[in-house]
């Protein structure tokens, strides 16, 4: 890795929850859909690409975090016990809840969409007087 992608981290929001997330992390969340080795993409809540915080919802839009399913794993046992005095009422429960772990392949930049669509945007400008022109001369 170089330094460049170490310093590059998003906050991306996943089951109810937002975890901090750079590339080659594996993230333990809440049971999701899905196959192990598929990817998926997880909205971003915050991106620090190095040390300029991104939090304006307009320019997260070009961000993209993408996942790997590593596959499903089940959190530790959590036993519980009720008990009534003087009734003879005791029942144990246990409890283990499920979850996906997944593996953080890549956090976009975001400039490389910006530019595409900027001039996506501008090839459309251009080409709408010159159609216009064409339907007036019809």
């Amino acid at each position: 890795m170089t330094e460049r992608e170490i310093s590059v981290y998003a906050i991306v929001r996943c089951g109810g929850r937002q975890e901090k997330a750079s590339v080659d992390d594996v993230l333990t969340v809440d049971k999701l859909a899905g196959e192990p080795g598929s990817t998926l993409t997880l909205p971003a809540v915050l991106v620090v690409d190095d040390g300029k915080v991104i939090s304006d919802p307009a320019a997260l839009g070009g961000y993209q975090v993408t996942a790997e399913i590593l596959g499903p794993v089940s959190g530790p046992k959590i036993n519980m016990i009720q008990y009534k005095n003087k009734t003879g009422y005791r029942r144990r429960l246990g409890h283990r809840q499920k979850y996906t772990q997944l593996k953080i392949t890549g956090i976009s930049t975001g400039k490389a969409r910006a530019a595409k669509s900027s001039a996506a945007k501008s090839s459309a400008s251009k080409s709408s007087p010159a159609k216009a022109s064409a339907a007036k001369k019809d």
